[in-house]
C-alpha cells in the first residue's frame, strides 16, 4: 500500500529518489531516534529536534507544555507541522567533486498536529515512547507523576501527506571521469549503541534489552 501522492509530496527533480510505499515509511520512522519538527510561530520559521513515536499511521512527539509548538497548537487546536527523519547510510566519494553525495532514507511529513488530550491515549503514547528505547523499558521503570504530566505535552501527527525520498548505491561519476587517477566509492555508516554504563548507585543488573 502507497500514501497518496499530493502537491506538498510531489518532488520538483530526482523524482526517481521519491517514493510513498507505507511499510518503507513506517521502517524508517520506526529505526529513528528522533525527528525534526518545523513550524511557524509568530510569523518566523521555526524548527526543533524531538523524540517520536510511530503507532500505526499516528506519529506521536513528546515536549514540554511550555514549548512553541506544544502552546501554539493547544492555543489554535492544532498546528500545521512539516515532520521530517532522516538516516544517513553512507558517503559517497566520486571520482568528480559535484557528484560526491550521501546514501541515506528520508521521510517528510505534512499536517497537522493536535494535541494529546484523553489520559488513555497519553499513557498508551508515552509508554511507547519509552518501550522505544528497550522493548519492555515502560514496565521496568516508574511510570508517570500527575506533575510530570502536567509538564510533559504530546502532539499527534496523522499520516497522510507523506513521502520517502533515498539514495542508495555507488557514485554516478560521468563516463568520462571513470578513468580519473582518485579513489571512488562508499564509506557505509551506522548508528550503533556502545557499551551501557550504569549510573552511581544503581544495583539492579543490566536489563536483557541493553546491548551487551
Amino acid at each position: 500500500m502507497t500514501y497518496p501522492v499530493t502537491a506538498a509530496t510531489t518532488p520538483h527533480r530526482l523524482r526517481d529518489r521519491v517514493g510513498y510505499d507505507r511499510a518503507a515509511v513506517h521502517a524508517v520512522l520506526d529505526e529513528a531516534w528522533y525527528c525534526h519538527l518545523a513550524f511557524v510561530a509568530d510569523g518566523a520559521p521555526a524548527q526543533l529536534p524531538t523524540m517520536h513515536v510511530r503507532l500505526g499511521e499516528t506519529v506521536y512527539l513528546h515536549g514540554s507544555t511550555g514549548s512553541g509548538p506544544m502552546l501554539a497548537a493547544r492555543a489554535a487546536g492544532g498546528l500545521r507541522v512539516c515532520l521530517a527523519v532522516t538516516l544517513l547510510d553512507g558517503l559517497v566519494y566520486a571520482r568528480s567533486q559535484f557528484h560526491h553525495s550521501a546514501n541515506f532514507r528520508c521521510v517528510v511529513a505534512h499536517g497537522t498536529a493536535a494535541p494529546v488530550t484523553e489520559a488513555a491515549e497519553r499513557d498508551r503514547a508515552f509508554a511507547a515512547l519509552v518501550d522505544k528505547l528497550g522493548p519492555g523499558r515502560a514496565a521496568d521503570s516508574r511510570g508517570v507523576s500527575p506533575r510530570e504530566h502536567a509538564q510533559t505535552a504530546l502532539l499527534r501527527l496523522e499520516l497522510t501527506e507523506v513521502s520517502l525520498k533515498s539514495r542508495a548505491g555507488a557514485p554516478a561519476d560521468d563516463p568520462e571521469d571513470l578513468d580519473l587517477p582518485h579513489w571512488a566509492g562508499v564509506v557505509p555508516l551506522r548508528l550503533t549503541p556502545g557499551t551501557p554504563v550504569p549510573d552511581a548507585g544503581t544495583a539492579a543488573p543490566a536489563p536483557a534489552y541493553l546491548p551487551s
